[in-house]
């Protein structure tokens, strides 16, 4: 009766103890895994099924799971600054417990393995996004000329052309990117909105943050928008940054800009319930004006 109490006792323990499985994303990655002995995987595919086996298994016990990146690269470096062997699965579990406080995660919901790893790439790519932008807005320093911060005064800048783009929009869903040139890579960012313009927090900020750093750098840059209503047309419009104001794409400007936007989306290039319109009117706002330095 005691050992049967004891072993109950365990399961229960084990059912509430939260988990995070570190998650190789591609082949790519799996092959950079397979020079470590202690790495038993041989093929990828049977690589995946065991994982999605696992989450199916403790969400069938109701226990709590979240699934991180495993960048190789990144545990590489951070088995060299913690001086930990590289070839040991507790120096894997260390890092996989660290990216569960650092980087992106997700909770296993009994989605299928592969939209939870694009779903998990797609948030990593956010968060590099975002700290890049911000790490620059945030060491940019004090203009020569006013004195004042450029950073926060670029963050307000993009702020107040956000809140005037949504208090213009027609009713409806709206579908937000910026995209603004950065070296190595374009920085592009999405934020989603249903009718009642209620913005989600992280990728509201994320947002926020690209266009600021457009402006604060003086870098090329647009925003396109795609609104959604019952019994219409999807409505394609956009602006160009121009210094710290934003200028109306035409039609013709913004269908081209579109193409290259939509890679952020989910929608394709040869859709015909789109009208491409120039944007609304953001009055004296939405005009350039010096504002940040």
């Amino acid at each position: 009766m005691a050992d049967t109490t004891q072993h109950s006792m365990g399961r229960a323990l084990r059912r509430e103890a939260a988990v995070t499985i570190g998650l190789l994303t591609d082949e790519q990655d799996f092959t950079a895994m397979r020079r470590y002995r202690t790495f038993v995987f041989d093929e990828y595919e049977s690589y995946l099924r065991q994982v999605e086996a696992l989450l199916r298994s403790r969400a069938r016990e109701g226990s709590h799971t979240t699934v991180a990146l495993f960048d190789p690269e990144e545990y590489a470096d951070f088995c060299a600054d913690a001086g930990l062997a590289l070839d040991a699965p507790a120096s894997r579990s260390r890092f996989t417990a660290e990216v569960a406080v650092t980087g992106p995660t997700l909770p296993y919901e009994g989605q299928p393995l592969a939209e939870l790893a694009r779903n998990l790439i797609d948030r990593s790519v956010r968060q590099v996004t975002q700290e890049y932008a911000s790490e620059f807005l945030s060491h940019i320093g004090p203009c020569a000329t006013c004195g004042k911060d450029i950073g926060r005064a670029a963050l307000a800048r993009a702020s107040e052309l956000l809140l005037c783009i949504f208090s213009a929009a027609a009713p409806g869903d709206h579908h937000l990117v910026c995209r603004v040139s950065a070296v190595p890579e374009t920085l592009v960012v999405g934020l989603h909105t249903d009718g009642d313009l209620q913005l989600e927090e992280t990728e509201a900020l994320e947002l926020t943050t690209v266009l600021a750093f457009g402006i604060a750098a003086h870098k090329a840059g647009g925003l396109v928008m795609r609104t959604s209503a019952p019994g219409l047309k999807d409505r394609v419009y956009g602006w160009r940054l121009r210094g710290d104001g934003l200028q109306p794409f035409t039609a013709a400007e913004v269908r081209d800009a579109y193409r290259t936007h939509i890679k952020v989306g989910d929608v394709g290039v040869t859709e015909t319930d789109v009208d491409y319109y120039e944007p609304p009117d953001l009055g004296e706002v939405g005009r350039s004006g010096g504002h940040t330095h």
